[in-house]
This record gives structure tokens, sequence and C-alpha cells, in this order.
């Protein structure tokens, strides 16, 4: 029988990143929020890698934590080990990557939540959604029959909903790491009309620790410089993160790759028992070994899951072989010869969205205050959750609070961008952010998020004055020390003229300005340090970005050029009503793909797969023809 148990303003479903991250955001920003867990011991699980970050995904980190999120804080403070990615690459691709403890992570954001103002947290399955009419729009059920009326609702739901777990010839409902899977609710969304679909995902096995023989191994330590994710950790002097452990690389072998090809009809890949669609970027060994048969070894990483276990997980090696097959294949793996198995890999499918069914608000078209968040919208991994999450919880606390709708443009940050390729060209695979993806990236660069986004998020009041009056000085800093370098004259000394000699640069016979040598690629800042006299004792990160700025100014000057080209096409919004089979000369794939994206302006049209330029040119004659009408008063 069911009851009412509460009323909210937002009711987020799952606590995992998104919804850690839109219910945080919805309640920060004075909205009363539920949140809603299955189990409450996997709050803020990590069911993967116990990492946060990566390439792009670093990036994300960076702009989520700007905008006032918490994924960012709770990884430095659960910090173990990190690295920047890409160093003998451009600014454009550093992207930073930490091992954390997962058990302290997920305990950290657990009691952040536990601790926020206006947020509910609560263990239970919701089994059912449903629009009513009146002030509460939104009607919660649970397994237990009580009912949460709310404004809005957010859907954040991972990998639980429709779960079901594959090893072998072994199948199971079932959701990550033995939870038990949200069954009724996919079946809800799919009556409701919401179109769903099936997608897998899958982890490698976790192995103890003491059954590894590292003697042989490569030793991947951190960097020496630890960089923060958290503009707060960063400003915060007390703040002393450390590298307390260390990495492993192996490889796979020939021997590897024959015990997965004599037992590959024992996939559930390959024998057709699974439907859901994998992720591309980050096959399982049993379809690299396959799709990859020319290569001889593949990369394997041994990391620790933290300080108080002996369980390690391998990084590279997701299966879901038969557990005799996992335990023969990682026997032939250098260094885990005489491996112990802890937890056995598996693959997972689960139910989620066509994110075409989207706004870029994250939004739900055809239903107003539904929203969706994380690997429901069809991506995958952590911080593409977070990302997806704060966005869906703003908005959502925005609708509520009867205030303007926050669009994040893709050429400002990573998270408009995964938000954009999501809802504008959908998905056919889980997606991941790449640094490819975005045509801008020099411009998003993981050193400049809060330059980009601390705006919007002080606005918005997820950045307090506080950490907003810090993020104005180091503008100022950065400000007055390319002032100083333009400024700043080097004489032809023998001590300059040494180290140039000693970079491999050419001498200097005249006095040159600081800034030119700066530009110089066989040059940098710590160089330079010995004849830079007038030097002011700024933080690292003010040098680094100043340096970024300086070297690669014709080439961030040529692509904010096409940042403002396209802001023109943003600009050119396109009505949510239009019927495209009225307008004249568009292509039939152009007005079936237009009506059903619905795209919010000629920018989004533009990107859309099967719009093409001539179909563009049709939609700016079109807008042009209307406004002409309405200036002259109705008369065409």
């Amino acid at each position: 029988m069911e009851f009412l148990a509460d009323r909210c303003d937002v009711a987020v479903i799952g606590a995992g990143h998104a919804g850690i991250e839109a219910s945080l955001a919805s309640a920060r920003l004075g909205c009363k929020t539920v949140v809603f867990t299955i189990n409450m011991d996997a709050v803020g699980n990590l069911p993967c890698n116990p990492s946060i970050g990566g390439t792009a995904k670093g990036h994300l980190v960076r702009e989520v934590d700007a905008l006032g999120g918490e994924m960012g804080r709770a990884a430095d403070d659960t910090f173990l080990q990190s690295r920047m990615l890409n160093r003998g690459k451009g600014p454009a691709v550093h992207s930073l990557r930490a091992q954390i403890d997962r058990r302290m992570y997920s305990s950290r954001v657990k009691h952040t939540l536990e601790l926020q103002d206006n947020l509910n947290l609560k263990q239970a399955e919701i089994t059912e959604i449903r629009p009513v009419e009146g002030e509460y729009g939104w009607e919660t059920v649970t397994k237990m029959g009580a009912v949460y009326q709310c404004k809005c609702v957010i859907l954040a739901t991972g990998t639980y909903l429709g779960g079901r777990i594959y090893v072998g010839d072994v199948s199971f409902e079932g959701g990550p790491d033995g939870m038990f899977a949200a069954t009724s609710l996919g079946k809800c969304l799919r009556a409701m009309g919401i179109p769903c679909r099936r997608f897998k995902t899958g982890t490698p096995a976790r192995i103890h620790r003491h059954s590894v023989d590292f003697s042989h191994l490569e030793v991947q330590a951190g960097d020496e410089r630890i960089t923060p994710f958290s503009y707060d950790t960063m400003e915060n002097p007390d703040a002393k993160l450390e590298n307390r452990v260390v990495c492993h690389v192996t490889w796979t072998n020939e021997q590897t790759k024959k015990v997965i090809l004599d037992n590959i009809h024992r996939s559930p890949l390959y024998s057709g028992k699974i439907d859901g669609i994998g992720p591309r970027y980050c096959p399982s060994i049993e379809d690299k070994i396959v799709r990859f048969s020319e290569k001889e070894r593949h990369q394997l990483f041994i990391e620790p899951c933290g300080l108080n276990t002996e369980e390690m997980y391998l990084q590279g090696a997701s299966s879901s072989l038969p557990e005799d097959v996992q335990i023969a294949l990682y026997k032939t793996i250098p260094g885990l010869e005489n491996v112990q198995i802890m937890r056995t890999a598996y693959a997972i499918e689960y139910d989620c969205v066509d994110p075409q069914a989207l706004r870029a608000t994250l939004e739900m078209k055809d239903f107003p205050g539904l929203y969706g968040a994380g690997q429901f919208n069809g991506s995958s991994g952590y911080e593409e959750a977070a990302a997806q999450g704060i966005v869906a919880g703003i908005n959502a606390a925005l609708k509520v609070k009867g205030e303007e709708p926050l669009i994040l443009e893709r050429s400002g940050s990573y998270i408009g961008t995964l938000i954009d390729d999501l809802v504008t060209k959908g998905v056919s695979d889980p997606y991941r952010m790449m640094t490819s993806r975005s045509e801008y990236r020099l411009i998003l660069r993981q050193d400049n998020a809060d330059e980009r986004l601390m705006p919007i998020g002080h606005r918005i009041g997820l950045i307090s004055d506080a950490q907003y009056k810090k993020y104005l000085a180091r503008q100022a800093m950065k400000k007055a020390e390319i002032k100083r370098v333009k400024e700043t004259r080097i004489l032809p000394t023998e001590e300059v003229n040494a180290i140039l000699v000693s970079r491999e640069t050419t001498p200097i016979t005249t006095g040159i300005r600081l800034i030119e040598l700066l530009k110089r690629p066989e040059l940098n800042y710590e160089a330079l340090a010995p004849i830079d006299e007038t030097r002011p004792p700024l933080p690292y990160y003010i040098f680094e970005q100043v340096e970024v700025e300086i070297k690669y100014e014709g080439y961030i000057r040529r692509q904010q050029a096409m940042i403002d080209e396209a802001k023109r096409l943003e600009m050119r919004k396109l009505p949510q009503n239009l019927d495209y089979n009225a307008l004249t000369g568009l292509r039939l794939e152009a007005i079936e793909k237009l009506n059903k994206v619905k795209p919010e302006n000629v920018g989004q049209a533009s990107r859309i797969s099967g719009v093409s330029p001539a179909d563009i040119s049709v939609l700016l004659i079109w807008l042009t023809k209307q406004r002409h009408t309405a200036e002259s008063g109705g008369q065409a």
C-alpha cells in the first residue's frame, strides 16, 4: 500500500558520481532535495578503477570543481598518487589522473551528503516515477510503497537500471559489486514512452597483493610535483599531498592470447548472450585479443585499491570469460603466475536513454521536470557522470526557482562539449570524453578551468564569495606577470648566452624582452630563472599558465576567432515548435534529424549528423525572412 512519505523540490535517483553532484548542487542552491540509493554502502562507489581523472577526464574534474562541485575536493582528500598525463605533448592534452583510496572516497562523499543542508539521503529502490497534476509535478515511489512528491526528478541510475551480470555461461540480475539491480524502474520508463536501449560495460578481476611477484615488474611512480584537482586544495597552505603508493606495469603475451582464443566461444560477448553495446575505447581483454590480433602483447597496470586493503586492480584486463578461464589467462601474465583472484571480472548490461531525447539542460524534451545524468544518458566514466550530474542538479534547481536554465557552450568547456555531443549527435556506444572531441582544446585546457567556469559558478551561487575572491587574485597575478615579462629586458651578458647555448638556442647580441625568450620552444621559466632577477615569488601554476599563453599566443588567437564565428551561429535561435517539414529546400534526411533533435540554435543544428552546409543555408535564409517579416509588421 502506498503512503505519502514527503514532499521536496528535487528527487535524485541514484547516489553514484552523477547523483552526488546533482543532489549537492540542488541542495546548495536552496532546494529541498532527496537522493535515493539502493544501498547506503554504495554511495560514491568506484566499481571500476580506483582512480579519478585521466586523458580529458581530468579536464572534466577541474571544470566540475570550478563550477562548485565536489569530485575534485573528494579526490584530493583521498589521494594516493597522481601523474599529469601527456607531459610529452602540448598543454592542450595535459590531463591529471590520481589513484585514490576507493573506500575512503566513498566514505568521504557519503558523509558530505549527510552533512549537507536541505538534503535527505535515503536508502530505497525507486520502482516507479509518474507525472501528476499540481505544484508537485512528479511522484517517485519506492519498493516499500513510500511516495515522494517532487517538482523535478533526476535519473542518475548508473549501471543499476535493469542490470544483468555476465561471467561466462553464468548470468543473473545484479548491479555493480554484488549489489541489487533496479529492475522495475526500467520497465516503468519504457511504459512511459522514454526511448531506452541496452549498453554494457565490464571490469577486471581484483587480486590479492601478496600473490603478485613484483620483483620483475616495471614501477610506475607518481609525479615529484603533485598537482591537485581542486582550486581549494591549491590555495590551501595546509594541504600536503604526497604520493603514498606506486603502481606497476606488466604485459600479456602469446600464452595469454592462446588461452583466450581457445576459450573465446565461452565468452558471452562472442556467444551472442550479451545484447548490450560495449564501450569502444575500453574493450575487454578478449575483445583486444580478437580485434588487435596482430599485436604481440597488451599493457596492463596493477593498481592498489587503497591503504587498508590488499586488493589490487588490473587496469586493462576487464573480462566476461568464465571464472576458470580468467584464472588461467591471468596466470600467464608476468608477475601473476601465482595470482589469487579476490573478485572475479564480470560484464554488466544495463538500461540507458537515447540522449537525443534530452535538451542541452539535460531535461527531457517530452517530460518537463525530468532530467537525466551520467550513464543513464549513454556515457561512461565517473568524471563524465559527475559533469552531467552538476549540470542536471543546477538546472533542476533553477527550474524550481523559476530562473533561466544553464546551458554550457561547447566552446567554453569540455562539459559543454560532452553534453552537446550527447544531445545533438547521440551515441551508438557508451560515450567517453577525449581531448580529440573538442575542436577548441587549446583554449579548453585543464589549467584554466577556473577562468572559464568559476564566474558562472559564482553567478549561480555554488562558488562562494571567498572562493571567487581567490580566483580574482589569481587572475590579477597572471595579468601582472604577463605585463612584467613584456616589459622586462634581458641584456646579452656571458651568463645569459651561456644559458641560451646550453639550451641549444641562439645567443643574443642586443637587449631582448623576456617574453621573446619565453616564446622560444627550447626555453621555459625554469631555464630562465637564474637570469630573471625581477621574478616575483608566485605559485608554480601561475608561471605555467603564463608560459602556455605566451608560447601559444598565435594559435590561441586563431582558435578564439573560430569560437567567435561559432558563437555567431549559436546566437541564431530556432523555435522549439518548428516543424521542419514546412521549410522548403531541406533534404529529407535533414528534416528527419532536425525534427528529432529540435536544435536550440543554428550552431547546434550544424553539428547534427545528416545536416549539410546546404541545409544550414536554408535555415539561415528562413530565419532572415522571419526577422524581416517581424520587422515589417507581418508584411512579407
